[in-house]
């Protein structure tokens, strides 16, 4: 079943001689349960095409749709809605908020929306992250790893369409890595959870069912890891 639909995704910026083909007619589809790796050299297009999908960064031309919803069709205020319920982001500098401590920032989605937080999903959420002793630790009694698991589970909460992570381990040491990609596999088979990774690791891009090669804003490869 799929889950993701790219048709001609174009992003520029500048104009004239300045103008960067940060992506160039990019089409490919997901399906739901899929663990995608994107992978390419520095400045490829990478983070601009997650950016996109995520309803962040609003393409030049083409269409993103996301569980049957063109994603840019939308308003504003829909268009935010749709990050915060479709869409889990795991970003490489975790984002989370330093007063908050770790069921807050872990709550926030659901709590945005102004709904009850599912208590028994989100203990589950904090055992699956070895949390369970931190949920009243702020981030800066955390260590990295931890904080990105907070940044997981946050993403996980909305029990999101796609989860996509920008380059999640870039920021943390080789063993704490390993452990960040076994639980972003974890979530994929336990929860069925559709995930696209953007990463420079190729030991984590090995990982995934399906790596997608970008280059100068093309996708240049499409294949089964």
């Amino acid at each position: 079943m799929e889950i993701l639909r790219v048709e001609n995704l174009t992003k520029l910026y500048g104009s004239g001689e300045n103008e960067v083909r940060a992506l160039d007619d990019v089409s490919f589809s997901v399906g739901k349960g899929e663990f995608v790796a994107v992978i390419g050299p520095s400045g490829s297009g990478k983070s601009t095409l997650l950016h996109t999908l995520g309803g962040v960064d609003r393409p030049t031309s083409g269409k993103v749709f996301v569980d049957g919803i063109d994603v840019y069709a939308q308003n504003e205020e829909k268009l935010a809605v749709f990050r915060r319920q479709k869409v889990g982001l795991i970003y490489q500098f975790y984002n989370l908020i330093p007063v908050f401590n770790v069921v807050e920032n872990l709550s926030l989605p659901v709590l945005m929306d102004g709904k009850k937080v599912d208590e028994a999903f989100l203990n589950e959420l904090l055992e699956g992250l070895s949390l369970s002793d931190r949920k009243t630790n702020l981030p800066n009694q955390l260590s990295g790893g931890q904080q990105q698991r907070v940044s997981i589970g946050r993403a996980l909460i909305n029990r999101p369409a796609i989860v996509l992570a920008d380059e999640p381990t870039g920021n943390l040491d080789s063993k704490t890595s390993q452990e960040i990609v076994h639980l972003l596999k974890d979530s994929n088979e336990r929860y069925g959870q559709t995930l696209i990774v953007i990463t420079h690791d190729m030991s984590i891009a090995s990982q995934a069912n399906r790596i997608i090669t970008i280059e100068d804003g093309r996708i240049t490869k499409d294949s089964a890891s």
